[in-house]
């Protein structure tokens, strides 16, 4: 065995000795190290010039110096893309010349890969990126430097994975989720620019809602039918699998679709946005802080937060206090002695209450008469308001101040409640 192990080894030497003093072979490794020479000398003069080139001004701003800065950080690829377009025109030469370049495609796969190297070590900086890099193209780059890419995807293509009626190949697999990946990031990154430039846009709150959520679904809804064709399923099963399953969630999720629906229909209409204060006809009441897709939710004075359906503010009575300018008109009742000249009352009061800053001037304040009670004759003061009666300003509570204290200065009484009692005697 070692005798025959030996004459093995005595054949394979003799092989590989006359390869390599074969024209072919040494020629072969001479274009290989002429191609890498000639690659060097062109990127040490042709990097400074395309540096000088590609930089633009420090205060240059717009979507060509953007383009010039980005091409900028490629020129590390500068070396290596060169040698291998060098060795590819060496590699034509060997194959004309002796029919055989498996040397110099070899050297070629080795630049590639090299290329591949400085790609991800020096170039990308995602995080995300790198890591794809790293543990992706560099072996990939690694497995056809060597040759053994070819095979393997061989190998993966014809092994199949089945899942109910649907088989696609494990190398469908393996490319979908890279692909998936790779656009998973991409959407990230098309989204946070769309949220950018539409944040820019003058528009209403609402429509600048709907329309960030409209690209979001538009930008996933492209990368999920680009992965879907990159693995290879059919969207035509998917669209049959799809409407099936469209109509028993449409029968099971009806209240769902339609709440879905009323927000998008109050986004667009903007008669009930995010800061408004409203009233529905069940009582609750509070501020919009936040419209999702389903419901809106309403806080209250007390800190609470309401969730109420999008088709309660559709299809039910909603008032909406801060529209149509905000302004709202509110009334504090008091009550003033019978002894008091009550034709002075109205004035004096009306004159107070103008004196509060955030009380509107036009329409002025008016008190009126509203009746004469058991002990007292009653009267109210009506004021206009942009705002509301609670949290920070509490209108009311300071014009009923406002109110004691001008009947304090101008002697006004605001009697207790009185009760006259006839005693009758009691016959002997």
């Amino acid at each position: 065995m070692i005798g025959q192990a030996l004459g093995w080894l005595d054949q394979g030497w003799a092989f590989t000795l006359r390869w390599l003093l074969s024209p072919a072979a040494w020629s072969q490794f001479g274009l290989l190290l002429l191609a890498y020479g000639m690659a060097v000398l062109l990127s040490r003069r042709l990097t400074p010039w395309a540096s000088r080139i590609l930089t633009p001004a420090d205060t240059a701003s717009g979507p060509i110096a953007i383009a010039r800065r980005f091409a900028l950080i490629f020129l590390p690829l500068l070396l290596p893309l060169l040698a291998y377009a060098l060795t590819a025109a060496g590699e034509r030469v060997t194959r004309s010349l002796f029919g055989s370049g498996a040397v110099i495609a070899f050297g070629k796969r080795v630049f590639l890969f090299l290329a591949a190297r400085i790609l991800v070590n020096t170039i990308l900086t995602d995080p995300f990126l790198r890591f794809l890099g790293r543990f992706v193209l560099i072996p990939v780059a690694a497995l056809h430097a060597l040759g053994l890419l070819a095979p393997l995807v061989d190998y993966l293509t014809a092994t199949t994975i089945q899942i109910g009626n649907i088989a696609f190949s494990a190398i469908a697999v393996i490319r979908g989720l890279i692909a998936g990946g790779l656009l998973f990031r991409l959407g990230l990154w098309g989204n946070d620019q769309t949220v950018r430039y539409i944040g820019r846009q003058p528009m209403r709150p609402a429509i600048r809602q709907l329309t960030l959520k409209a690209a979001e679904f538009a930008i996933f809804g492209l990368a999920f039918l680009l992965l879907m064709n990159i693995i290879g399923i059919s969207l035509t099963s998917l669209a049959v699998l799809g409407g099936a399953v469209g109509i028993g969630v449409g029968f099971g999720l009806q209240k769902i679709a339609a709440n879905f629906v009323s927000g998008l229909i109050l986004m667009v209409e903007g008669q009930a946005t995010v800061g408004d204060f409203i009233a529905l006809n069940g009582g609750e009441a509070g501020k919009i802080v936040k419209m999702t897709a389903r419901a809106t939710i309403l806080e209250t004075f007390d800190g609470k937060w309401i969730m109420v359906p999008n088709e309660d503010l559709i299809t039910t009575r909603v008032t909406n206090y801060s529209d149509s300018g905000s302004a709202n008109r509110l009334e504090a009742l008091f009550s003033v002695s019978y002894d008091t000249d009550i034709t002075r009352v109205p004035d004096i009061i009306a004159a107070a209450v103008t004196t509060h800053p955030g009380i509107m001037q036009d329409p002025a304040p008016d008190c009126d008469l509203r009746g004469f009670g058991e002990s007292a004759v009653d009267f109210a003061v009506k004021f206009w308001v942009r705002g509301l009666d609670d949290g920070p300003h509490r209108y009311t509570s300071d014009v009923l101040f406002l109110i004691w204290g001008a009947c304090k200065a101008h002697g006004i009484e605001m009697p207790y409640p009185q009760r006259v009692l006839h005693l009758k005697p009691v016959p002997a």
